[in-house]
């Protein structure tokens, strides 16, 4: 049995061992059992929590992320998330039925999302949909044990690529720095990464030397910093003297993973690079997108001739379009939905997701245990061209060792050409064999 058919068959052994007894959490087969047995009957049994039934009511999902911290803030997700609300219950709802959007602020911290969670499970929601948090270990608990769906999350940590109940529909942080490192090896002499001392921050080295190694490349000089720094010369020094080597013949690259703190380590770099002009920038979508390029001078800037990895296509492509004008109509004015934003873009792909769900179910009872099924069972959900065609069934995941939820690698690349962020490439890049490659 080959390595890749060997991961596919261990993680389908657990997943039906661990969730034929135990599915999900605390519901179990018992719990599956007693709702059938109430239907049945007709008992009176009440409505099954994170349920919408046949007659119409609202479909209640949560989305959350953080917002007014110290660190990383997408303030952006929810406010898509109650945009996309406004638009669909406009034009009808889903299958005729309003949804209804909750928010919740994580703070950037792990009892905040736990209690995001927690309170999802407290207000019945069918699905948590669209959402950022960098503590999966501690929502994904309190979620699968109220058999509630995660859709669509950011994919900052592992977790989302591992747990059952997360439906992922891009490959995270390690999908983009996997690809990044792949392109660098090929156009950098030296690499040096900059990221925060975090949960999340800790997976990003062996990300980009996945990368970095399958093009032959040295790995990257790793440098740490404050979550929450409010400068970065120490890191900029020692990145900017790492990466100048005149014996590679080639530019040395810094990479910062700082989030919206880039923009904080950009106002050192720039400073400091005036003795290193030998050097260059490389980012992911996320950590750079066209404000960012145009606030730290555009053509002029250290961004020029950067390359940068994304999910989706870039901010200008007409693929696009039916997002920007539910922006326009619904949320015109308000400054938190940046339509250029990754966050911002997954949301609309997660909520994308959402309606396929609801519209396959054809008017039936709409709750987290027919979304689940409905996901597990095979539902193709195409997305205008935005992702691959998505799909969960267990032949579907990419089997990628530690990612096994995985079942979009795809990355687009992108570079700044006169200040401008435009397609380095018409087509996605598929970074599956290099996740498959990443060293603990």
């Amino acid at each position: 049995m080959t390595g890749r058919r060997r991961i596919r068959s261990t993680f389908r052994n657990t997943f039906r061992n661990t969730f034929r007894n135990n599915l999900p959490g605390t519901w179990g087969v018992r719990a599956v059992g007693a709702f059938a047995v109430c239907a049945a009957l007709a008992a009176g049994c009440g409505v099954v929590p994170g349920t919408s039934d046949g007659t119409g009511s609202d479909i209640t999902v949560m989305t959350w992320a953080p917002e007014n911290t110290d660190a990383t803030n997408k303030p952006g997700m929810p406010a898509m998330a109650q945009a996309y609300a406004r638009w669909i219950n406009a034009t009808g709802g889903l299958n005729g039925r309003k949804l209804k959007v909750l928010t919740c602020n994580d703070h950037n911290e792990r009892v905040a999302a736990a209690k995001c969670a927690r309170r999802a499970a407290d207000e019945d929601v069918v699905a948590v949909v669209g959402s950022y948090s960098q503590f999966g270990d501690d929502f994904l608990g309190p979620l699968a044990s109220a058999g509630i769906p995660y859709i669509g999350g950011y994919g900052v940590t592992n977790d989302e690529f591992t747990n059952p109940m997360s439906y992922p529909v891009n490959g995270g942080s390690p999908a983009l720095l996997a690809g990044l490192g792949k392109e660098l090896a090929e156009v950098c002499g030296p690499v040096a990464l900059v990221r925060p001392d975090s949960i999340a921050g800790d997976q990003l080295p062996q990300l980009l030397d996945s990368g970095l190694r399958a093009g032959g490349h040295d790995p990257a000089l790793d440098q740490l910093a404050a979550e929450n720094a409010t400068e970065y010369g120490t890191q900029t020094k020692v990145a900017l003297e790492h990466t100048t080597d005149p014996r590679s013949g080639r530019k040395g690259c810094v990479v910062p993973a700082l989030g919206d703190r880039t923009n904080t380590f950009m106002d050192s770099f720039r400073r400091d690079r005036q003795d290193y002009p030998a050097v260059r920038t490389a980012a992911m979508l996320g950590s750079v997108d066209q404000t960012v390029i145009n606030a730290n001078g555009g053509r002029s800037g250290p961004y020029e001739d950067s390359y940068i990895t994304g999910w989706y296509p870039a901010a200008g492509d007409v693929r696009w379009a039916q997002m920007k004008k539910v922006i326009s109509e619904e949320a015109f004015g308000d400054n938190r939905i940046d339509p250029q934003d990754a966050g911002v873009q997954t949301t609309w792909i997660a909520y994308t997701v959402l309606k396929a769900v609801v519209e396959s179910l054809e008017g039936g009872e709409v709750s987290s245990i027919t979304v689940r099924r409905a996901l597990d069972d095979g539902l193709r959900v195409t997305t205008g061209g935005l992702t691959p065609t998505l799909r969960w069934r267990l032949e579907d995941l990419l089997a990628v060792a530690g990612f096994p939820r995985l079942v979009n690698a795809r990355v687009t690349l992108q570079v700044v050409r006169e200040g401008r962020l435009v397609a380095a490439r018409k087509d996605f890049v598929n970074t599956s064999k290099l996740l498959e490659n990443v060293e603990d």
